[in-house]
């Protein structure tokens, strides 16, 4: 029998019938980490053929990964789930021709089906949502080492890199090192404490062996104020990312989600997520943890720069009404804006919350969902630049930085803004 997984489906029709979609993802019984995702707008249908056509796609993406796997579907959609289940009869003929359809992709054998509360499936529910919006067809497939493609892309790698590669894993599982280690005359001794082949050339050289903690920064994708050049801060809640934002957060989370495979392989591979309590962050943020599964948590330490009188308006607009502020604002990086905060404020407050996951623990990687100004303020604070220099830090939308902290107050400074768009 094959492995395990995993298929999350749901649609949604906006009128019933109305525009429809659907949204279908698959993730690893074990890891919980996101394998395929697929959605699709489908012109105007009911809920419940959206419903099913998505249950299909999830079934064929779960059939691409493994046709041997035993998969378990989870749904909302009661009526799915009892039809399918075979405990309700199906009398509608679209509905009827669509299960028919999703028995013949997998042996019914092989697959199982959960209800569970609409809360539980909003990872489906948005993918459905952002075909939508964009009205078109989503297929993202992410290299799993389980699956024929990774097994023969980690094949080749072995080849090339067998030597260094395996350094690598042992520097992001020293625990597992310690215990192959155990009891072995001279393993402490044999041990270099400093500059071993896991460490990159240019990276940060410790003499001590000390591990640091790593913190990916991810910057929420576009909105619709990032469209229109305005100031979005902490003061409100939204808005919400657009169909592009979307996208962009999806492709963050590949990005982040290849840290310690084939990006940064010396890094640790993320183990926690925390976000922003701004809507965008945190649809950015659900989008990295459906990636990596894992859960995300909140701190409102890592929210946006609070603008004061300054949020909605654009760039000229501020400038039209406070003479000379905003440049004070950017190039001082200690004015206040008016009701609002500076940035060294946001340094305060942001590196407060990097030094407590600092303090909960080194060799890891955590991932932190943010914006542009706490992306500046982290880094400036890291490498220890003054508030007025944060400013020239590029941080697009959608885009990874990498910060390196140790206990000892020791930081490196991995990369800035690196965009995660092709």
């Amino acid at each position: 029998m094959g492995r395990s997984l995993i298929v999350e489906a749901d649609g949604g029709s906006r009128g019933n019938p109305g525009p429809a979609g659907y949204g279908a993802l698959v993730r690893d019984t074990a890891t919980g980490a996101v394998l395929a995702e697929r959605a699709r707008y489908l012109g105007i249908v009911s809920n419940n053929v959206a419903e099913y056509s998505g249950l299909v796609a999830g079934l064929e993406a779960a059939r691409g990964i493994d046709p041997e796997a035993r998969v378990l579907v989870r749904m909302d959609s009661k009526l799915v789930v009892e039809q399918m289940s075979g405990r309700w009869k199906i009398k509608h003929d679209d509905m009827r021709r669509l299960a028919a359809e999703a028995a013949r992709v997998l042996p019914p054998s092989q697959v199982s089906y959960e209800w569970v509360p609409r809360a539980d499936n909003s990872a489906a529910d948005a993918l459905a949502n952002e075909a939508m919006d964009a009205g078109g067809t989503i297929a993202r497939d992410y290299l799993d080492a389980d699956s024929p493609a990774g097994v023969e892309r980690t094949r080749q790698d072995d080849d090339a890199h067998q030597d260094t590669d395996a350094l690598f894993e042992a520097a992001s599982r020293p625990g597992e090192e310690e215990d192959r280690d155990a009891g072995r005359p001279g393993a402490a001794d044999a041990a270099p404490a400093f500059d071993t082949p896991s460490r990159p050339s240019g990276a940060r050289v410790r003499f001590d062996g000390a591990e640091p903690l790593t913190v990916v920064l991810v910057r929420h994708g576009q909105t619709p104020l990032t469209v229109a050049g305005a100031y979005s801060g902490s003061s409100v809640p939204g808005p919400s990312l657009t169909a592009r934002g979307r996208v962009q957060a999806a492709q963050a989370a590949d990005l982040v989600y290849r840290i310690g495979r084939d990006r940064w392989t010396d890094l640790p591979r993320p183990s926690a997520i925390v976000a922003s309590p701004m809507v965008r962050a945190q649809e950015t943020a659900r989008a990295v943890g459906r990636r990596l599964g894992l859960h995300v948590g909140t701190d409102d330490r890592f929210a946006e720069v609070h603008f004061g009188e300054w949020e909605g308006l654009t760039a000229p607009q501020i400038a039209e009404r406070w003479d000379g502020h905003p440049e004070r604002w950017l190039a001082s990086g200690t004015e206040v804006a008016p009701g609002g905060e500076s940035m060294a404020d946001v340094g305060d407050r942001v590196w407060a919350g990097l030094q407590d996951l600092l303090a909960r623990g080194t060799g890891r990687t955590v991932v932190v969902v943010g914006h542009a100004v706490q992306v500046r303020a982290a880094v400036g604070r890291a490498i220890e630049a003054p508030p007025s220099r944060w400013a020239g830090f590029r941080v697009p939308t959608g885009s990874v930085s990498i910060l390196r902290l140790w206990a000892d107050g020791a930081t490196e400074l991995t990369v800035v803004g690196c965009p995660s768009e092709p």
